[in-house]
């Protein structure tokens, strides 16, 4: 049995398992770790590519595309490794990746889940928007990173190199315990895609378990993948599952008073697409809303939302477009 499982889940990706996977199965050591592909019901070459170049990978097949979210829970739960790593498929891993991740676990039991640091495939000087050196939330359920703020990415000289605790870790590489993954219901499957891996952390954190950052370990990760940035369907499942995050993870009480704003916030990112004549955008907000309110009967929230010290206590927004804060280190230094 292998200590490590990193776990690559495929959905019609035959050109990123020819140009990334190669470097995982070179980097990653077979004595510690087996590399493992969860095909999604693939329709073009994925499998025949599995089969004929990549014979050493193990490949985990699925009739249908499950999901992100559900897709990883189905692989996780047919393995019995120790620890598993989310890896994304357009991720370009590097020499001995795994080595100062396991290092960390064994230093540190408490810990229960690392990413490492992730940069930019394309710009390998700078942070990747999906993670950076760590992630975190404001008090309205808005993300950031170390290295990563709002839209406006950093580039990376060494400032951020410390091994810090975080509020949660990038599904494009998440290294986690897996009794605890399972322990904590893995990713929440209603998601489908987006937002899951921070509400996956966010529950971790409501049970009491330490997430850090690894910037020892580095990647670098494609990004955009999927769905570009701005398209209606990933705006859709960002703002719809956020707002499922929140309701879910803190205390009716609370939640009832960040609502409140962040539908205000929410309505000035409507109307904003709205004026630049984005109107396929500005419906994705609307049909978020509407399917939030629909599906957190689904959900109840928790009795006592805990105090967390990596939830920013201020507005992200706020600090980013009217105090002009750009990056990590100038908000730290302005709390």
């Amino acid at each position: 049995m292998s200590r490590f499982s990193v776990v690559i889940l495929n959905w019609n990706g035959e050109k990123l398992l020819k140009q990334f996977l190669p470097a995982v199965v070179r980097h990653t050591d077979p004595e510690k770790a087996e590399v493992i592909v969860a095909d999604n019901g693939s329709t073009d070459r994925s499998l025949q590519v599995l089969a004929e170049d990549f014979p050493e990978v193990k490949v985990i097949r699925f009739e249908k595309n499950y999901g992100f979210a559900a897709g990883y829970n189905k692989a996780i739960a047919l393995l019995d490794s120790a620890y598993v790593v989310l890896l994304n498929s357009d991720v370009e891993v590097t020499s001995g990746w795994l080595s100062p991740i396991e290092d960390l676990f064994e230093k540190e039991p408490e810990v229960v889940a690392i990413q490492p640091k992730i940069k930019a495939w394309k710009d390998k000087e700078k942070f990747e928007y999906a993670g950076a050196c760590g992630g975190y939330i404001d008090r309205y359920g808005f993300p950031f990173c170390r290295g990563r703020m709002l839209n406006t990415t950093e580039t990376d000289r060494g400032q951020y190199d410390d091994v810090v605790e975080t509020f949660w870790c990038s599904g494009a590489a998440l290294c986690v315990k897996r009794e605890v993954y399972l322990a904590c219901g893995g990713l929440d499957e209603r998601f489908f895609a987006h937002m899951e891996e921070i509400d996956l952390c966010w529950r971790m954190r409501n049970q009491g378990y330490v997430l850090k950052v690894q910037p020892a370990s580095v990647v670098y990760h494609l990004g955009g993948a999927s769905l570009p940035m701005n398209h209606p369907r990933k705006l859709f499942l960002n703002y719809r599952n956020n707002l499922l995050m929140l309701y879910k993870n803190l205390d009716r009480k609370t939640w009832r008073k960040l609502f409140i704003i962040r539908l205000l916030l929410d309505s000035v990112a409507f109307f904003i697409f709205l004026l630049r004549g984005q109107g396929a955008n500005a419906s994705a907000v609307f049909r978020a809303y509407r399917a939030f309110w629909t599906m957190r009967k689904e959900y109840t929230p928790i009795p006592v939302s805990k105090q967390d010290s990596c939830i920013y206590k201020g507005s992200i927004v706020y600090a980013y477009y009217i105090r002009g804060i750009k990056t990590y280190t100038a908000l730290r230094k302005r709390k």
